[in-house]
Parts: C-alpha cells; sequence; structure tokens
C-alpha cells in the first residue's frame, strides 16, 4: 500500500479569484490546509469570506486560480477537473458542509435519525438496525436525546438542528469540513454550548476545519490559524493567538480593538 505522507497539505488553493462582473468576491487568495489543523477565515461582512468557502467547497468555479485535494489514496486531484460524480462523493464521505442555517443543510420534513442515517446509506450502508444504532450514538454524542430521533428537525430548537446538522456531516468521519458562521444567529448561551461542541469533536476526530465567522472569539476558541480577509483580499494570515494578540495590519488592529477589547 502506498505510503501517504500526512505532512504534505490536505488542501491548496492558488491564486483563488472570482469577479461577477466588476464585482470582486475574493482576489488572489492562497492557502494550504493541513491534517487535523483548524483555520479561520475572519473579516466583516462582505469581505468575500463566503465567497472563498465556496469556492475551496467546489460550490463555485473560480474567475481564476484553482483548488488542490488530496485524496484518500494520496493522489492530489484538481477540483475543476473532478467530475460530478467524484464530487458528489467526495461530500458524502470525506467532506462535510456545515451551514450557518441548518435549514440549508437538514431535510426539515423527515426525522432526525433519518437525517443522520442518510449519509451512511449515501457510502454504502444498508442494515436498518446497525445504520439506526449508530445515528442514536451520534445523537449522544451532539447532546440530543435518543428519544427525539423520530421526530422532525422542524420541532427542533435552533440550537439542536444546528448540532444535528453536525451530526449529520460528521457520522461519515470526513477528513475535511467546512463551516460558514456556525454559531450565527443562536443565542449566547447557546453558541458557548455548540462551541464546546465543536471543539471537543474537531480534536477527538483530527478534523480539517475551515470555518468562515465575523467573530474573533469564535475563532481564537476553534482555530490553529487564522486569515483575515476584507474587500475579497487576505490581508493578514497567521497563528491565530498571535494575530489577534499582536496584528500587523491596520484592519486587523480595529477590527480586534472593537470585538475583543482589553
Amino acid at each position: 500500500m502506498k505510503q501517504i505522507a500526512h505532512d504534505q497539505p490536505l488542501l491548496v488553493a492558488e491564486g483563488l479569484s472570482k469577479w461577477y462582473g466588476r464585482q470582486i468576491g475574493c482576489r488572489d487568495v492562497s492557502l494550504a490546509l493541513y491534517e487535523g489543523e483548524v483555520l479561520a477565515v475572519a473579516g466583516e461582512s462582505g469581505s468575500g469570506k463566503t465567497t472563498l468557502l465556496q469556492l475551496l467547497s467546489g460550490q463555485l468555479e473560480p474567475t481564476a486560480g484553482r483548488v488542490l485535494y488530496r485524496m484518500r489514496d494520496g493522489v492530489t486531484r484538481e477540483l475543476a477537473a473532478l467530475g460530478q460524480a467524484e464530487r458528489r462523493f467526495l461530500f458524502r464521505t470525506d467532506w462535510g458542509y456545515v451551514h450557518q442555517d441548518p435549514v440549508l443543510g437538514l431535510r426539515m420534513a423527515v426525522s432526525a435519525g433519518a437525517n443522520v442515517g442518510e449519509r451512511l446509506m449515501a457510502v454504502g450502508w444498508r442494515h436498518y438496525g446497525r445504520i439506526r444504532g449508530t445515528a442514536s450514538s451520534w445523537l449522544d454524542r451532539v447532546e440530543i436525546d435518543r428519544s427525539r430521533i423520530d421526530d422532525a428537525p422542524i420541532t427542533y430548537s435552533g440550537g439542536m438542528r444546528q448540532r444535528l446538522q453536525i451530526a449529520r456531516n460528521l457520522i461519515t468521519q470526513p477528513r475535511l469540513v467546512f463551516m460558514d458562521e456556525p454559531t450565527g444567529g443562536l443565542d449566547v448561551s447557546v453558541q458557548a454550548r455548540l462551541l464546546d461542541l465543536v471543539r471537543g469533536l474537531v480534536a477527538e476526530l483530527g478534523l480539517a476545519v475551515i470555518v468562515v465567522t465575523h467573530d474573533l472569539a469564535v475563532a481564537r476558541l476553534l482555530s490553529h490559524r487564522i486569515m483575515v480577509m476584507k474587500g475579497g483580499e487576505a490581508i493578514e494570515t497567521g497563528l491565530t493567538d498571535q494575530v489577534l494578540d499582536d496584528p500587523h495590519e491596520p484592519y486587523t488592529q480595529l477590527l480586534v480593538s472593537s470585538i475583543l477589547p482589553p
């Protein structure tokens, strides 16, 4: 069996740009993400961070640049060269995507168990008892009572829906998870509980994560490295604590002073 070099990046972006006519969404962004690493992409609304996340996850085609991903066999592939079936398979196995609004990531009219279990069926699981048992254990892991397994997410609170979406994404043990403002719109107490849960699962499973957030406190809690974006460009990148404790760029200094006052 081929030895996979885990010191090689899992995901690489080279000169990513996206234009909407004359309007810039993202310009000349490059990065490398390694297994087990959490990268926060931070910035104010309109900074380009969600556009970047959609480019990295293959949901948008770049105007320029490319995204490379190291597959499980160790071969690095360009996303643009993957067929639709290959991309779908990545999202069922290696990738997860946690939306800010869990309604976008869940099937609201079917049960919680079906939401979690159908991802297992997508990768070939067929034994009903095994699927239900695994789904139940994942409800436990995301702090949802097993007795709610047959209830539809429409009956859940916002925090429960987000935890269910996380279970749905992590049950196939992906290597890379994209998170778009995962705590946005939740009450502060619910945010804190969810962040503790996410941090524990990321560490336990050794996930690589790219998390988009406008909240620098979230970035500090979850990420190893941070990329600060402004006007579609990455203006400062580094270890999260170093950037937040000693920001070099005036814009980053302004963000830190306004959001994380001393």
